[in-house]
This record gives structure tokens, sequence and C-alpha cells, in this order.
């Protein structure tokens, strides 16, 4: 008959300050684990949630970005032009010319300059982001210096609020909207006339262009005709894809650099939990001593005492996830390693990072109480039993 579960909380609950000082150790790095998990997390987010799986963006061949890409007019139109391309109410074809630069603009906090995407659109390019909305103003008029803001831009850089001014390619432009697209990259982008965009920069060709399927399926006939045609080295992809890649290398390097900070706590945390329970074991010599002389083997001691190292992490990780579940309300921001323009994103907590962060967690206390269990499951019978 194996040892009552309640033998192992209760010796926690018996050396409560030290039970406490243990596990808050591993909370602290369980709150890292989870922290960078999350912080990976909300940028794929943020930028997979960017794009829709009805879109395809076009982009010229080898293009890792909008902003490395140029589509000449010629090469749009031929894209526009698709017969999968969907229609509006109104006939028109939803597909839409867009131009990317990049400006440098100051914070309102500090005036640190930052980079800010430049966003060239047409009329029609609303339409195919369902996640943009209007929150203040209206959208800018073809042929104008009108610009419309991204709520995370209104709110954190001079002259993009309602009714104010900004500077740049030698011209003013009038904010006469601020458009909320939530967690979604769109927020972190200003919008303007797509020609005037192309004036201002000096620039011919446009960036790419995005267009809805009629149906989403007719996607592979499509991709494999244009990136066929020799008239059009360019490269099609689904927008979901397209900006889930831009979130692939940062969000990598992210989770391994705070994968390796990690591993590196994990192993003070452990440290602490065998230094605890070799503590414990010491300490409870004659009891291990009279379980086994009541019939409990040597297998039910390893047990009970592994089981009190898990429970160690178990507490560490409720410990930990607590601070960690309130990064949720927390917006950052950070350099987008694709546009080199600043993207503002929230910390995401999934499902799949409460798992990974209790079974690291749980995991911890299982390795740090591993040996301290083994050494009490081989103490000699007879030896504990003359333990003082």
């Amino acid at each position: 008959m194996p040892i009552p579960l309640s033998y192992s909380y209760r010796n926690l609950l018996a050396r409560r300050l030290t039970t406490f000082l243990t596990a808050a150790g591993m909370a602290l790095v369980v709150f890292v684990f989870a922290a960078v998990l999350m912080l990976a997390e909300g940028l794929r987010r943020t930028l997979v949630a960017t794009g829709s799986y009805d879109n395809a963006v076009v982009l010229r061949a080898g293009s890792e970005s909008e902003v490395q890409s140029a589509v000449d007019r010629t090469q749009a139109g031929i894209v526009g032009a698709q017969p999968e391309v969907a229609m509006d109410k109104d006939g028109r074809r939803l597909a839409a010319n867009e131009a990317i630069v990049l400006v440098n603009l100051p914070k309102r906090q500090g005036g640190k300059m930052a980079n800010v995407i430049i966003r060239g659109v047409q009329p029609v390019s609303p339409e195919l982001r369902r996640e943009v909305r209007l929150s203040a103003g209206r959208f800018s008029r073809p042929g104008s210096t009108e610009i419309v803001a991204g709520a995370q831009i209104a709110r954190r850089f001079q002259g993009a609020g309602l009714g104010e001014t900004l500077r740049f390619a030698m011209r003013t432009w009038r904010v006469v909207g601020i458009m909320d697209a939530g967690n979604t990259g769109f927020s972190s982008e200003i919008w303007g006339d797509v020609e005037q965009v192309l004036q201002a920069f000096r620039r011919t060709a446009f960036s790419s262009v995005i267009l809805r399927l009629r149906d989403p399926g007719e996607f592979a006939a499509l991709k494999a005709r244009l990136e066929s045609d020799p008239r059009l080295p360019m490269q099609v992809l689904r927008e979901v894809e397209f900006y889930e890649a831009q979130s692939r290398r940062l969000a990598t390097f992210i989770r391994l650099l705070g994968l390796v900070l990690t591993g590196i706590f994990s192993l003070g945390a452990i440290l602490g939990a065998m230094v605890t329970m070799y503590a414990q074991v010491g300490a409870r010599i004659s009891e291990i001593g009279t379980m086994r002389a009541l019939g409990f083997k040597r297998h039910h001691v390893l047990a009970a005492f592994l089981l009190e190292s898990m429970l160690l992490g178990f507490l560490g990780w409720i410990l930990g996830l607590i601070p960690a579940s309130l990064l949720n309300f927390i917006t950052l921001s950070t350099i987008n390693w694709s546009s080199f323009a600043e993207l503002s994103f929230k910390f995401a907590l999934t499902p799949g990072i409460l798992v990974k962060s209790l079974l690291f967690g749980v995991g911890m206390g299982l390795v740090g109480g591993l040996l301290p269990a083994l050494k009490a499951a081989r103490l000699p019978l007879l030896e504990a039993l003359r333990a003082p």
C-alpha cells in the first residue's frame, strides 16, 4: 500500500517558510519562462492576425518583405486582372496596388526617433482588411495629402493625433482619421493615397498587390499562373502565410534567447529544491525508518519524496503564473526585423503556454528532488531506526 498523498503536502505545510522560499525561487524562473513564450506568441499573433486567408499578396520574386519589393504598373495591372480576383457589390475588383515606405518620426515621450511604416493605399484597400475600422474621423480622400494613423501610432508619436500634421518627404500631411485595427500590425501604420506617397518619395513602382480571392480554393491556380508568367518575376503568398513569415525570425530569436536565460536561472532553482529536499531527508531519517518498519517499500518512500518535490514545483508554477498573467495587459513595441519599423504588440497567454509552464515548473521540482528522494529510499532500515 502506498504512502498517503496527505503525507507529502502536510510535510510542506509543516515547514511553511522553507517551502515558500524554495517555491518563490522556482516561481521566478517560471515567470521568466512564461513571459518569454508569451512575448514570442504575442508578436506572432499580431503579425498573423494582420493577414487574411482570403487574401493573396503578390511581391517581386525573392523579396522577403514589402519594403524590398517592387511591382511596376504593367505588372500590377496584369495581376489585378486575374479571373480569381473577387468583386464587390459595386463591381469593383478587390485588388489594391500598395506602396510601403519608412519615415523617421519622434515619439511623444522623450522625442526619441523611430521608424514608422507609411502605406500608400487605394480606395478599395480598407475593404480588403476586415480588421481595420475607423475609431475617429474619416478615411483620406484620393489625390490628397490626407493620412489615417493607426491607433498605436496616434498614441505614441508626435503629430499623429486626429487633426494634427506630420512633415515628411518635403510635404505636410494632415491626419484626418484614426483607424483601430485591433491587435494587428495595421495599428502601427499610417495610410495615405498611394499616388501621393509615390510622388512624394519619387518612386514609380508599387511594393505589392493585395487581392481578395473570390474562392480561397483558387489560390493554387492563381499562384501557378502568375509565377509561371515570364512577364511577371513574382511570388504569390497567402496573406496569413506572408505575415507569419514576417514574425518568424524575431519570434525565434526572442524564444531562443529567453530559453537560454531560463535554462541558466532554472539551474539555481533546481539546486534550491535539491538543498531543501536533502534537508528534509536529513531531518526525517527516523521517520523514514518508522515507515519502512511499518511495511512501506523503498519505492513507496521514493514516490512520496518525489511527490513532495513536484508539489514544490507546482506551487512555484502557481506563484510564477499569477504575475505572468498580468502581462496580458501590457503593450510593448519592438523593431520588426523584416520591415525595420516599430511594431506594437501585447503579451499573449495561451492554453499551450499554461501547459508548457506547468510541465516546466513540475519538472524543476522533479529533477531537484530526484537525488534526495533516492537517498531517502536507499537508507538502510536499521540505520534509519537508530537515528535520533
